[in-house]
């Protein structure tokens, strides 16, 4: 199978029949251009983070900006909502994975963020695959025969939300000018040039959600490609929407300004809660003072979380911006009644606060919650679109209420081996194509993984990583506890024969233990794929 490459452009994945479909010299034409335009910007701000880090890892805190102080004080709005993105009180999220996608569209949800980022491995099939499931269901043509079942579109489906790669992750796979490309770059342009007329010729529009985002320039640098792209499809400014994912602790100073750089293209902003703690974990990870309780005590009713979710609240409705709630990570137990009632009962807890709260929306990650979630909003929302009257003038949050980081206890050792577990299980997982894993009765993805390899390394550091009976974590402690879960991974996992398993032991001992810590754990990951 051959395409037609443009100038400067070399493709090294495999043309698989029906990639040509995507990889078309249009679309491919638009990834190059865009590529030019934005790269060095791209690395410039790559290199920011960078520099802000070492800061961070120096003593400093983060603080708003007195440089912006202007945009927050100031009396302005984002431009009006579609009516597409009208109602959202409960959006789905999964990897572009065919099933998945035709469930997650037929769950009942309001809208279905496809994901080409944390839940998906970016292998360059899973890339490839995905951008012709989204054609194919955008066109209402997708359908799948699988173990005897077939699986295709209701007629009402759910919004589609689209969410590309980060800007810290590349893809290998394509060159320009001899350099590798932005990955959110590819996953855009190639989304974009196939389907943005579409959608807007069924009611809805090309709408996404943005990652990883650390500050008000990173936004900017996604509303300068949304200007260009726009132009160069012949569409006009602010067709595209995209709704942030607050889920650094840099982007929590920066909510504001994060909307009003986006303000012709923005659908307001997302509690992005596990990749958040995950960022606190991050940028103080070298206090020794710094020390977070067990992943499963540090909930969203911890001071530093309520914070944020309320200061997230009030600054997207004073916009007049959707406010979408975070991710409920459990999932329903099957076999286990008692169990499952449990599990049920924290997501419609999750729902009903956030409802209460003033949001507008939230997050689940399985079909079988949609209902239960919708239940809790439409108690609070009646028949009304969503809260953007909920204005929460009580609400005033300050930096010290952003940082004030607890609980610090109880870190158990039963915390730190289901870590290691998570770990090993998750990476071994992704190394074997699946980035959306059910790991004992939550939904993992990178996020939640990146906590638990996180966590470990900050334990062993923090003067405060102290196990509940006294002793410390040690780097020693953890090497011994690897193999030992290693062990109970490959009785419980779908896929145990994968070698991966075994990668994935290696992989998590040298970043949970090793002097340096790693940025992001797919960094190193996508490099073995």
């Amino acid at each position: 199978m051959s395409i037609t490459i443009p100038a400067g452009m070399e493709i090294t994945g495999e043309i698989k029949p029906g990639y040509e479909t995507i990889l078309t010299p249009d679309a491919l034409e638009l990834v190059a251009k865009l590529s030019r335009a934005f790269a060095a910007k791209r690395q410039e701000l790559l290199a920011a983070r960078a520099e802000r880090a070492g800061r961070l890892d120096a003593g400093e805190r983060p603080d708003f900006l007195p440089a912006t102080a202007h945009i927050r004080d100031g009396d302005w709005r984002i431009a009006p909502i579609p009516a597409a993105l009208a109602c959202r009180r409960v959006e789905i999220t999964g990897p572009v994975e065919r099933k998945m996608v035709i469930n997650a569209l037929n769950s009942g949800a309001d809208a279905y963020m496809t994901d080409f980022e944390d839940s998906n491995t970016p292998n360059w099939d899973n890339q490839v695959q995905g951008q012709v499931n989204l054609f194919d269901a955008i066109r209402n043509t997708i359908s799948l025969e699988q173990n005897g079942k077939s699986y295709k579109l209701n007629d009402k489906v759910a919004t589609l939300l689209v969410r590309p790669r980060g800007w810290h992750l590349d893809e290998k796979h394509i060159l320009v000018d001899g350099q590798r490309v932005s990955g959110g770059i590819v996953d855009f342009a190639l989304f974009m040039v196939h389907n943005a007329r579409e959608l807007l010729a069924r009611g809805a529009g090309p709408y996404f959600y943005l990652p990883k985002l650390e500050s008000h320039l990173e936004a900017r640098l996604w509303n300068d490609i949304f200007v260009m792209t726009q132009d160069e499809l012949g569409l006009p400014q602010g067709t595209i929407k995209a709704t942030v994912l607050i889920e650094t602790i840099l982007a929590a100073f920066e909510m504001d300004e994060i909307l009003y750089e986006l303000r012709e293209h923005s659908a307001g902003l997302n509690a992005g809660r596990w990749d958040y703690i995950f960022s606190c974990i991050k940028k103080f990870k070298l206090d020794t003072d710094f020390c977070l309780a067990d992943r499963a005590k540090v909930t969203m009713t911890a001071p530093f979380m309520r914070a944020y979710a309320l200061l997230l609240l009030k600054t997207c409705h004073r916009r007049g911006a959707p406010a979408i709630g975070g991710m409920a990570a459990l999932i329903p137990i099957k076999n286990d009644p008692e169990k499952n009632e449990i599990a049920m009962g924290g997501v419609r807890t999750d729902k009903a606060r956030d409802a209460t709260d003033g949001y507008d929306g939230g997050w689940v990650a399985h079909p079988g919650l949609v209902g239960l979630a919708m239940e809790e909003f439409t108690k609070v929302l009646g028949d009304k679109p969503n809260q953007f009257e909920k204005q929460r003038p009580d609400v005033e949050v300050t930096a010290a209420q952003l940082l004030d980081f607890k609980p610090e206890t109880p870190i158990t050792e039963a915390g730190l081996r289901y870590n290691i577990n998570v770990g090993i299980h998750y990476l071994g997982a992704w190394l074997a194509g699946n980035g959306c894993v059910p790991i004992h009765n939550l939904m993992e993805d990178a996020a939640t993984a990146e906590i638990s390899r996180s966590q470990v390394w900050q334990w062993i550091r923090s003067s405060k990583g102290v196990l509940e009976d006294g002793r410390k974590v040690t780097a020693d402690m953890v090497r011994a506890m690897i193999p030992e879960e290693l062990v109970k991974v490959k009785e419980v996992a779908a896929d145990g024969t994968h070698a991966s398993y075994d990668r994935a032991a290696v992989i998590f001992e040298e970043m949970s233990t090793s002097e340096t810590f790693a940025e992001f754990l797919t960094l190193p990951l996508y490099e073995e794929i």
